[in-house]
């Protein structure tokens, strides 16, 4: 890193604000080196956690909310706002969050940053920009000009150590400040004393001399100086360079110029030498904004922009499938996912090349959605979808693809829209049908996700019909249908669908055969047949991950990791950066690693967790997994009054879907916390559980945490189960043997609250904080959180002070 010249005071001041001050804003002009002196800060404090925001490219609010959510790794729940996301991702930590070049949003961004600091511990703000907030918590640093030796003053201090040092960089002759002390306060004058346009200078001297530099009246002029130093070619580069909002490799600045690799390598070495190109750690190429912002100027009379999207369709082209359904999660261009989508977008805006940009947006899916990073996927698909119709047949595809990333980025049901739009494209496709079939299939996986399995199941069955003809259609929406089947336990008909599905998987299909046999693998578990379970679910590991089926892969080992109690294979997994259809089945096997390890506390509060998540994202199955699990853990620390309203919820989501072997659990849960009272009825639950796994030749599923009562020789109370299924009676019949549990109280507004509801509002009319409910009932700030924005939606109330109110009125 360039060192900060003549910036010692300024240095000092900055590392003990950030110690003693939660917000810092660098203020100065353009070129004053605000960003150079953020970095060394950053550099300063390297043992704590940092996130850096560029923001001078971001168009909102919004934009730089997310932005700073994706630099410290945190991710907004499906539902939530992002600003409230990052407030809570940042709170009672140690984050420096630098947030540079704000200068278009800090005055909205104000108001946020001072909310954060008043209502939050431990996170720092470190901003740069042209102005202040002029907010009670922003405390400024002003970084103005290096100054300049007058006439009558000796060519000493900053400024000239700053010149001296980058001509010599540069390849220059050293300078006398004797024979050339009046050119040397020329060109130093005409610098006004910015950093940036210093450095420009000095290239300038070191490649034509001190006497031929024109002093320049700012950066621009200094920028155009040394641009009109190179030769055609590099002009092109620099012109094309200007162009990208992002870092660039060397192959992608090879194809947006027209040259070889090897001829692109000498371009950018040489705008680098006259530092109008940075060169990152990981060798790709970027500019300064101030340095961009002229380039795209000069770009503005040429063709460059339209040769720009040339070339990097000529890249995308090159690099990504020829067809829409192959692609692995480590394909090579998935380093670049920017400047693929900047490809994509630059294509899809000129009705001449929109075409080619929906076909490259097809192709890059697969990679994408098998590596795991749905929102890319869904950022890409929705701008493709926003610039209008493509071919129909592609398009369909397109808008299928975007509901899926939807669904699993902002919640299960939030991509029917993009659904929608696929079957206007169908209409217009050479066989409608064909593509109708293939989107009753995704449709019927987010009814599954949703828990709607009757919907899903009929959804599943008219893609089948739909696609007779079409192969791919057709064994896409058989799958689907063998995961319907498998959670409805209807484990024949899921076992015979599941082995047709696997014999006629095409060999670029092969991750359908897989999951097929995933499932195939769940079948056997629930029905005891443990080692047989644990042999399909490796090899479907194994297979996918030798073809690199990321999704496919960690889906596989999570079962074995249930079924085995073994440790994951591969490399670490990121949990934030998965999509909730995926990250929460892996979080709830970890949350059972806790409790099987005796973390009891921590189990809970995972647990607790994911049933928010699962609830705000409508992952039904999830979610219910979520609340046996916390049932569990709760009844393992010995709190069986906590264990029942999560069994009892359990109960209820379980038998409306209907997951019959889950409600069996969550039956079981119950008779666990009745049996001290009433060991008669708790032997009533479990014959209720035993009849629903009878006739599936089911076994209970082991449970950490959990002593299951044996029903005996008792048969399932009558009318409980009906069909292999828990009838709406039995349900309530099984929450009625607890009805004597709950003492009669005084009608009152509280009585719309669930009991963990009542635990947080009790809490917060003791005077408590967010975090410290969180410790004391052994969940998380998000949970809290969660249950505070229901309670003011179900009481009709704003804030805290009147929850406080309430409770000491009615509690």
């Amino acid at each position: 890193m360039l060192p900060c010249v003549g910036r010692t005071q300024l240095q000092a001041r900055l590392r003990t604000l950030l110690e003693t001050a939660r917000w810092v804003t660098l203020v100065g002009p353009p070129g004053s080196g605000k960003t150079l002196l953020a970095r060394h800060a950053v550099q300063q404090r390297d043992s704590h956690r940092t996130g850096w925001v560029s923001a001078q490219r971001l168009g909102s609010l919004e934009a730089l909310y997310r932005g700073a959510l994706e630099a410290l790794d945190a991710e907004v729940a499906p539902g939530d706002a992002t600003a409230m996301a990052l407030k809570r991702a940042v709170d009672g930590t140690e984050t420096l969050l630098v947030l540079d070049g704000v200068d278009g949003a800090l005055d909205s961004l104000g108001a946020f940053l001072q909310e954060v600091v008043d209502s939050t511990t431990g996170v720092r703000f470190l901003c740069t920009a042209l102005a202040t907030a002029g907010r009670p918590a922003e405390q400024v640093v002003r970084v103005g000009p290096l100054p300049v030796p007058r006439d009558r003053e000796p060519l000493e201090g900053p400024a000239v150590e700053l010149l001296l040092s980058r001509v010599a960089g540069a390849g220059g002759h050293p300078l006398d400040l004797v024979a050339q002390g009046d050119s040397v306060r020329r060109v130093l004058r005409s610098s006004g004393g910015l950093p940036l346009l210093i450095e420009q200078l000095s290239v300038q001297i070191a490649l034509v001399g001190l006497t031929d530099v024109v002093p320049t009246a700012s950066l621009s002029e200094a920028v155009q100086a040394s641009y009109e130093l190179l030769d055609d070619e590099q002009q092109r580069c620099f012109r094309r360079l200007s162009l990208m909002d992002g870092p660039i490799s060397l192959d992608v600045l090879a194809d947006i110029c027209g040259a070889t690799r090897s001829e692109a390598a000498e371009l950018a070495a040489a705008l680098a030498r006259r530092s109008l190109v940075e060169v990152q750690p990981d060798g790709r190429f970027t500019m300064l904004e101030p340095i961009r912002r002229h380039g795209a100027f000069v770009t503005a009379s040429t063709d460059d922009s339209a040769e720009l999207t040339h070339g990097l369709l000529r890249w995308a082209e090159r690099v990504t499938p020829d067809d829409a359904l192959s692609g692995a999660g480590d394909a090579p261009w998935l380093a670049e996912v920017p400047v693929m989508r900047t490809a994509i977008e630059s294509a899809c805006a000129r009705p001449e090349t929109r075409d080619r940009g929906y076909r490259l947006a097809n192709a890059v899916f697969s990679s994408l959605y098998t590596a795991m990073r749905a929102r890319d996927a869904l950022d890409i698909l929705e701008a493709v979808l926003a610039s209008g119709d493509g071919p129909a047949e592609v398009g369909a595809q397109v808008a299928r693809r975007a509901g899926i990333a939807a669904s699993e980025v902002r919640g299960t049901y939030e991509g029917l829209r993009f659904l929608d739009r696929a079957e206007q494209h169908a209409a217009q496709a050479p066989h409608p049908d064909h593509e109708r079939a293939r989107t009753a299939a995704i449709r019927a996986e987010m009814h599954l996700d949703a828990g709607q399995l009757t919907a899903a199941r009929a959804e599943a069955e008219k893609g089948a019909a739909l696609g007779d003809q079409d192969v791919y259609g057709t064994r896409q929406a058989r799958r689907t249908l063998v995961d319907v089947l498998v959670s409805r336990g209807d484990f024949e008909e899921a076992d015979n669908l599941a082995a047709a599905v696997m014999a006629s998987a095409a060999p670029d299909e092969l991750w359908m055969a897989l999951s097929a046999r995933t499932l195939m693998a769940r079948i056997a578990f629930e029905q005891g047949r443990h080692v047989e379970a644990a042999a399909m679910a490796r090899s479907a590991r194994d297979q996918a991950t030798a073809i690199a089926e990321d999704r496919v892969a960690l889906l596989a080992d999570t079962l074995h990791r249930l079924i085995t109690g073994e440790p994951a294979a591969g490399p670490p997994v990121e949990r934030e950066s998965l999509p909730w259809a995926v990250r929460l089945v892996v979080q709830l096997q970890d949350a059972r690693d806790l409790l099987a390890a005796g973390q009891l506390r921590q189990a809970a509060g995972a647990a607790a967790d994911i049933v928010v998540l699962a609830d705000s994202a409508r992952l039904t199955r999830d979610g219910i997994d979520a609340r046996l699990l916390l049932g569990d853990a709760l009844l393992a620390l010995g709190d069986p009054g906590q264990a029942h309203p999560a069994y009892l919820s359990a109960l209820e989501r379980a038998a409306e879907c209907p997951l019959p072997l889950r409600a069996a659990d969550a039956l079981d849960g119950l008779a666990a916390v009745l049996e001290p009272q009433s060991p008669s009825g708790a032997q009533q639950l479990a014959a209720g559980a035993r009849a629903l796994r009878a006739p599936r030749r089911a076994v209970p599923i082991p449970r950490p945490g959990l002593v299951r009562v044996e029903a005996g020789r008792r048969p399932a109370p009558e009318g409980w189960v009906v069909d292999g299924q828990l009838t709406y009676a039995g349900a309530l019949a099984a929450a009625a043997m607890f009805s004597d549990e709950v003492e009669p109280v005084e009608a009152s507004p509280l009585d719309a609250l669930t009991r963990a509801e009542r635990a947080v509002a009790k809490k917060v009319a003791e005077g408590l904080t967010s975090r410290q409910i969180a410790e004391e009932l052994f969940v998380s700030p998000r949970t809290v959180d969660a249950h505070l924005a229901h309670i003011y939606r179900k009481l009709e109330i704003p804030s805290r002070a009147r929850l406080a109110a309430l409770m000491a009125d009615y509690a």
